[in-house]
Order: C-alpha cells, then structure tokens, then sequence
C-alpha cells in the first residue's frame, strides 16, 4: 500500500492551523515536538545563529503529524529563520481528499472552507464525482472529491 502525507510549512501558526484540522477530522495528534524539545539544534544554519533556537521561535512546532483516514498522515513544520523569509503561500499545491461518501466528503469541505475561500463548491462535477476546492483560512488549497456511487 502506497501512502502520500502531505507536509505543510507555515509561517508560525501551525499549532492554530493543526487545531483546527483536528477539529475537522478528528484524531488526536501522533506527534508534536517543539523547537524547544530539539536541545538547542535548529533548521537555522546560518553562521551566526548556528544550531541556536531564537527563544521567539522555542515554542514554535518543528513537526506534528496528524492521521487523516486510513494510513494517511497529514504533517507540518513553522518555518523559522531564514526560511521563514523565503516561505510563499501560493497556488503551486493542493492537498486533495478523496472521502468515503459524499456526506462525509461535503461535511469535511464544509469544516475545512470555515473562515476559508470557497474556488469551486462542493457539488456533481461534470467528471461524474462530487467536487470541490476551497482554500483555507491558513492559505492552504484543498480539493474534495467522492465517486457518486459511495
């Protein structure tokens, strides 16, 4: 079995983000490490900041993962330090879900478009599917989808 598990940079509201993708689909969270937990180590190698945490970036997340559904795992990252200046939020990915029915798929589309912009409702697609994509209020793309049938 093949699994793909999207990761997500943020930009220092990962933990708010991940709050509120647990509230959508439920589960607890398998891990949560803090840059605080790393022992002092940081993705921040520039010379002057080398293996150092700036303490406004201690209680940021380094990695927390969430399981979404069967085997899948939905994990993230706050960028920090200089990468935190080159993180773009864009167009260039979506993360799409394929549901067991079109409940479940509308009722995920609904919690996940909340303070979200709705691109394209959830609703019969022409491709024979329900569809739809939002883009949530972190700034991340999202695509619903669910065969008719189930």
């Amino acid at each position: 079995m093949i699994t793909i598990n999207p990761y997500l940079n943020f930009a220092g509201n990962t933990e708010e983000a991940f709050n509120f993708y647990r509230s959508v689909f439920g589960g607890d969270f398998l891990t949560i490490i803090r840059f605080k937990d790393m022992g002092g180590a940081a993705c921040d190698s520039t010379p002057e900041n080398e293996n150092k945490v700036a303490p406004e970036d201690e209680n940021k997340i380094m990695h927390i993962a969430l399981p979404v559904g069967k085997g899948n795992m939905l994990m993230a990252t706050d960028m920090i330090g200089e990468m935190a200046k080159t993180l773009n939020h864009g167009n260039s990915h979506s993360v799409c879900i394929n549901g067991e029915n079109v409940e479940e798929s509308g009722n995920l589309f609904k919690g996940l478009a909340e303070g979200g912009m709705t691109l394209v409702p959830f609703d019969r697609s022409t491709w024979g599917t329900y569809f739809g994509m939002l883009v949530d209020k972190f700034g991340i793309q999202w695509m619903i989808d669910c065969p008719v049938n189930q």
